[in-house]
């Protein structure tokens, strides 16, 4: 079956197609001989019950700065596409919940990858602590006391927006921190949002584990080294990658969170875990596909189009 692909991303012109998921996944449609179209978010439309946006056709090589080759922009119902990746980048803010409302309106008549509904319902700080059993100790508030009786409980800790991504504003405090109280007040200037407070996990030296699971099954993994001096292992911030395998631990709670992931339609999904304990369920732009394939791991976006054609057959 040939599929008509969408993807809603940020500008493709500007992706750094060396780590980009959506790029593979691309590469991957094409060679299949999908055709394949792009478009922002910003252009999403909804006249008179139609969902449309500003598509336009597109083709992809893997060369960096002559990556893509684009054809004319036109306005196109979205239900004309077999398949929509939604793949923009967080933040997680009401113009991105907003995307998903309009995405529901084509959904399933058009399959969107991942579901709409369950990503707009399923954020990734709040989604995970479906399993606190599985997680660090972690605290969910805007609350002051609340915040210094968590520090107190378990001392040294790590704050971090609720819908924060990619690493930006994690800060690890300890147990009598000087800084906790400009902290505070910096966080509360910033956001009307509750952050996340979480017990700290020292061997976050040795790596924070990206897990990916297509339709809930564990399929690939890359350990994330942060930089000396930092606590932050994500690639953008300048987290090595290294080659992994999954523990017994890790395998267990892919396990467990699998068959939920599978009953929301979260097909691709990377889970962060560091030390054995989860921290995350990424469900709205995964990424570590190219990581993982660079390290001699499998071309992932192989098994993901084999899910997706699969429930469009």
């Amino acid at each position: 079956m040939k599929l008509n692909v969408a993807v809603q991303m940020d500008p493709i012109e500007r992706i750094n197609i060396r780590g980009d998921s959506t790029f593979a996944l691309m590469l991957e449609a094409q060679a299949r001989g999908y055709p394949l179209s792009v478009y922002t978010p910003d252009t999403l439309s909804q006249r008179d019950g139609v969902v449309s946006a500003l598509t336009k056709p597109v083709t992809v090589q893997d060369v960096e700065g002559d990556h893509v080759k684009s054809g004319a922009t036109v306005r196109t119902d979205l239900t004309s596409f077999d398949v929509i990746l939604l793949r923009q980048d967080p933040p997680f803010d009401m113009g991105y919940v907003s995307t998903t409302h309009l995405l529901d309106r084509v959904h399933p008549k058009t399959l969107v990858v991942n579901d709409p509904f369950h990503v707009r319902n399923a954020p990734e700080k709040i989604f995970v602590t479906e399993f606190p059993d599985l997680m660090p100790a972690t605290l969910i508030t805007r609350d002051k006391a609340e915040i210094e009786d968590f520090r107190a409980e378990h001392g040294d800790v790590v704050m971090k927006p609720l819908y924060g991504n990619g690493g930006a504003a994690v800060f690890k405090v300890a147990r009598e921190d000087p800084n906790f109280g400009s902290l505070f007040d910096l966080f509360s200037t910033m956001s009307r949002d509750p952050w996340v407070t979480q017990r700290f996990l020292p061997r976050v030296v040795e790596g924070d584990k990206r897990i990916i699971l297509i339709d809930g099954v564990a399929a690939g993994a890359v350990n994330r080294v942060p930089q000396p001096g930092d606590i932050r292992s994500n690639m953008v911030r300048g987290g090595a990658a290294k080659p992994t395998d999954l523990s017994p631990r890790e395998q267990e709670i892919c396990e467990r969170i699998g068959p939920s992931l599978r009953e929301k339609g979260l097909l691709f999904t990377g889970i962060d875990v560091i030390d054995g304990h989860l921290t995350e369920i990424n469900v709205t732009s995964p990424t570590g596909l190219r990581a993982i394939q660079r390290l001699g791991g499998p071309n992932l976006a192989v098994p993901i189009w084999d899910a997706i054609a699969a429930k469009r057959s």
